[in-house]
């Protein structure tokens, strides 16, 4: 996979628990979808053409050889879904949603007193499966004068949550922009740094949000990084090439992901490049057509998603509240609805 976000969710502890409940499914009407004919399918047909070429099963074929010669307006795009796909909502609602994005940092190809926390790219003794150096001794210096610096960045908290997101873009002092993706972790299981907040009493569960902790780490110093490194699992990058800024980061499909259009699923319970409606309740109320387009660590059950939001510091802040109930409604091609379903 290519991209792993390891969303927000993690840092408050949020997780679905799987259960048998994920595996009932209910064919619903397009009538039921709350804002259905308020348009935006367009825009979720274009992201469903990104990946489209990838679904080999045999119900998806079909779909995506006409998905192509829909005409490039709303209303087209609604009748292309409401011919061929039925909605079916798998496990039981409410829905857990959270966001993710993209960070955007500064950073130099070389340290200085400014830009003193490094990127580092996967150490070629580092084998999938294997318990590397923790975060802590990382930090210490484990691997200083190996070569592996991507970028110097000022800003520990910054690097931290570049960590959690999985990839980003680096704003370099001669002006370019580096894209940078998932290329490996260090072996270590993750640890929470808000239930730790919440354990320690610094904060109430209700209270933590990304936000919270990078104020805090940047208000505390010392107690933050401290905090930071409760947290043992490490993140290695790669250099993407040849990837336009306006697009986003590669998705576990191996595509560019959509902001507002792509969610990162359980693909146990929600096919990778199947449209989903979304219900999220909360802030910001959101109901749309989207397409599951990338995966996560946190996100376990048919009820779960994370919304991607975008790139830099805007994106970051809608993210990073998100934490809301609602319903994910599937849309699958008519045979393979009716096959889950019965038809019910």
């Amino acid at each position: 996979m290519l991209l792993r976000p390891l969303v927000i969710a993690l840092l408050v502890g949020l997780a679905a628990v799987t259960g048998a409940d994920d595996a009932r499914a209910e064919m619903v009407e397009f009538e039921s979808l709350s804002g259905w004919r308020e348009g935006g399918q367009l825009e979720a047909l274009e992201a469903f053409l990104v990946t489209c070429n990838q679904l080999d099963a045999p119900y998806w074929r079909p779909v995506c050889k006409l998905a192509g010669d829909v005409p490039k307006d709303d209303a087209s795009a609604r009748a292309f879904f409401e011919l061929l796909f039925r909605p079916v909502i798998i496990g039981k609602p409410p829905a857990l949603f959270t966001g993710y994005y993209e960070p955007e940092l500064n950073g130099s190809p070389v340290r200085t007193p400014i830009y003193a926390w490094p990127l580092y790219r996967r150490p070629p003794d580092l084998q999938d499966g294997m318990v590397h150096y923790s975060r802590s001794e990382i930090e210490a210096g484990a691997l200083r004068g190996r070569g592996l610096e991507i970028a110097w960045i000022d800003d520990p908290v910054e690097v931290f949550f570049l960590h959690i997101q999985g990839s980003g873009r680096v704003k370099m002092t001669d002006g370019s922009t580096i894209r940078l993706g998932y290329a490996g972790r260090n072996g270590h299981a993750y640890r929470s740094v808000g239930q730790e907040m919440v354990r320690r009493g610094m904060f109430a569960a209700h209270q933590v949000s990304a936000q919270t902790i990078q104020a805090f780490v940047r208000r505390n110093p010392a107690i933050g990084a401290e905090l930071l490194n409760h947290n043992p699992s490490y993140i290695f990058f790669r250099k993407i090439s040849n990837l336009a800024p306006e697009k986003g980061p590669i998705g576990a499909m191996g595509k560019s992901i959509t902001p507002m259009r792509s969610l990162a699923v359980d693909p146990a319970f929600v096919p990778l490049g199947a449209p989903v409606w979304i219900e999220k309740e909360g802030q910001a109320a959101l109901s749309r057509l989207m397409v599951a387009q990338d995966t996560g660590g946190a996100i376990k059950g048919a009820q779960r998603a994370d919304i991607f939001y975008g790139y830099g510091d805007r994106a970051g802040d809608a993210a990073g509240i998100v934490r809301d109930g609602g319903r994910m409604v599937q849309l699958l091609p008519i045979d393979r609805a009716w096959a889950l379903t019965g038809g019910n």
